[in-house]
């Protein structure tokens, strides 16, 4: 049997990953992790780096399995079939489809479990202790299916290394992840985790690995305190952070580079993992961020100013390498360019502001952030949940992901802080701080009907709700919006809507008017019983989440009405700024 491993969720472990770092090539390959060439080479801060802490002076090296196979020496490569090109790969792992068998779980696999699935419908192999199921791509393998069985049930890490070393599997194959290997430590590695000192790597330290027993005997006692390391090039210094869960796609990292000083932060569930150090010798201004999701890791590059060797990364400062509750954490401001305003209704505008080059902030779905300026002198504070551009906007790699920040502001007339943003002039700066806010990824879990009950500006956290859900919710069956306003031209992102609802047949949206035009065709006043249980299905075998946010009156009438329905406490959740 095999064990669901809640560990890759937001507030539990995940066991060391045993992941190296890798370099890029420009070879064309012949192998399974063709298909992600082009992603591999946009890793720009990693090109000097073969092995993790080995910077590397000739890339690949000479007799590497990385460079062209010698003449006359077979690549073993076999025909394919129409259809399974690598592009045809590259749509089938974006098309949704459940290629692990386990509808989004991951989970934790014993040797013995590794073993039953050995054949070719149902064709597991383990990779540096991540077990793949690779059933669907026996058809797509350019060296055959009789190549790949040979990895079929069984640890094919030494096989993988003689043939593709230098392939970055973990990009090619992570919709395929079934979870990781259950591995037994040795007597000595056992030992060794009953030191009171830890060992270090680099100068940091390592985290004690997980002792793990057989799946018949109760679960051990869990680290899900995330770790990090770091490695060095010639022209380059990498933090590597290893959550030990998976990362949502709106990303968890917030990275500030302030002079000397570098702070990285993980916005995990409720929980925060924060680092900071000043930094060991001089750096660019420009940080870069990667996130491998599906894995759990997120990579921080820094780049030298001067070709010097580092032995660490720096001093630690204040909190340094510390985990704990997110609303425990003190508000950190970096200052923001204004870049441009968007018009969205008569009195609403999208504010995008640019964070500097030495700043990356991934804010988590349902996540506020607080601008502060001076208003005659007085510092004004105030919060705002982000949007994105458009409510389906572009896909972003994860490199360009926390570049900007987009606000979507009501501005009132009599109003401190709107009426002073209304009049801020492009290139103006404001401070923001953050992100903060109690949603979690958890609260979506298993989730198929997700209904959302917003009022005026309280749209803000539905507008990236509703596209996570969309996007990332494999067991969603339907996403539906009520959104009230006061009259038609109040709407925000009406046509978007709209638009999104001939696309997408499983999101739905309901507009209600309190002062609608005797032309409105759809409904009328105020929120009631009568709407809501019509509006609230629950259909049989589903599980419902219910979103409310919008100004206090309304959010503390829709809560007492969705629990008059029978709607329990973990099935609600309120959005306050």
């Amino acid at each position: 049997m095999v064990k669901e491993d809640e560990e890759y969720s937001e507030e539990e472990e995940e066991e060391d990953y045993r992941t190296e770092n890798r370099g890029n090539i420009s070879a064309v390959f012949s192998v399974i992790s063709s298909v992600l060439s082009g992603f591999v080479r946009n890793w720009r801060c990693f090109k000097a780096s073969v092995m993790l802490n080995v910077p590397s002076q000739s890339f690949p090296a000479a007799g590497s399995q990385q460079r062209v196979a010698p003449a006359g020496q077979s690549r073993n490569k076999v025909a394919l079939k129409p259809g399974h090109s690598l592009l045809d790969w590259i749509r089938l792992t974006k098309s949704g489809r459940d290629l692990t068998g386990l509808r989004g779980r991951l989970i934790e696999v014993t040797e013995e479990e590794l073993k039953k699935h050995n054949t070719r419908n149902d064709c597991w192999t383990c990779i540096r202790g991540m077990v793949y199921n690779v059933s669907a791509y026996m058809d797509f393998h350019p060296g055959g299916e009789a190549e790949l069985m040979r990895a079929a049930g069984i640890d094919s890490t030494d096989l993988f290394d003689q043939v593709h070393r230098w392939v970055n599997y973990e990009s090619m194959l992570k919709e395929c992840l079934v979870g990781r290997m259950a591995v037994k430590p040795s007597p000595a590695l056992q030992a060794q985790t009953e030191k009171t000192e830890s060992t270090h790597l680099n100068g940091l330290c390592a985290p004690p690995p997980l002792k793990l027993e057989p799946l018949s005997a109760p679960p051990p006692a869990k680290d899900h305190r995330p770790r990090y390391d770091w490695f060095q090039t010639d022209g380059t210094v990498n933090i590597v952070v290893y959550t030990k869960r998976k990362i949502p796609s709106s990303g968890c990292a917030v990275v500030d580079l302030q002079g000397d000083a570098l702070r990285v932060e993980m916005l995990l569930g409720k929980m925060s993992y924060l680092l900071y150090w000043r930094l060991s010798g001089e750096v660019q201004g420009r940080v870069d961020v990667q996130t491998a999701h599906s894995v759990g890791k997120v990579q921080v590059c820094l780049r030298k100013s001067a070709k010097d060797k580092w032995t660490q990364v720096g001093q630690p400062l204040d909190l340094h390498d510390t985990f704990t509750q997110c609303k425990d954490r003190g508000l950190f401001y970096r200052e923001c360019v204004l870049v441009s305003k968007t018009e969205v209704t008569h009195d609403t505008q999208v504010l995008r502001l640019q964070l500097p080059p030495g700043s990356r902030m991934q804010v988590p779905v349902g996540r506020h952030v607080y601008l502060k300026t001076s208003v005659q002198g007085t510092d004004v504070v105030k919060p705002y949940t982000p949007v994105d551009q458009t409510l389906i906007p572009p896909a972003q790699s994860s490199a360009e992901m926390g570049l900007h920040i987009h606000l979507m502001i009501k501005i009132y007339p009599d109003g401190v802080l709107t009426s002073h943003l209304a009049n801020l002039p492009i290139g103006a700066g404001l401070s923001v701080g953050g992100p903060e806010g109690s949603f979690t990824m958890r609260a979506l879990r298993d989730v198929t009907h997700l209904y959302m009950l917003a009022a005026g500006t309280g749209f803000t956290p539905m507008a990236r709700l509703i596209r996570l859900a969309l996007q990332d919710l494999t067991l969603l069956r339907k996403a539906k919006l009520m959104f009230f306003n006061r009259q038609e031209r109040d709407i925000l992102w009406c046509s978007q809507l709209d638009e999104l609802c001939t696309k997408e047949e499983r999101f739905e949206v309901e507009y209600v008017l309190s002062e609608p035009a005797d032309s409105w065709k759809g409904r009328r006043g105020r929120i009631d019983a009568c709407m809501l249980q019509n509006f609230l299905e629950r259909p049989e075998n589903s599980k419902c989440l219910v979103c409310v946010c919008g100004p206090t009156g309304f959010t503390e009438l829709a809560v007492q009405l969705v629990r008059q329905l029978d709607f329990s406490e973990e099935e609600i959740h309120i959005f306050q700024g």
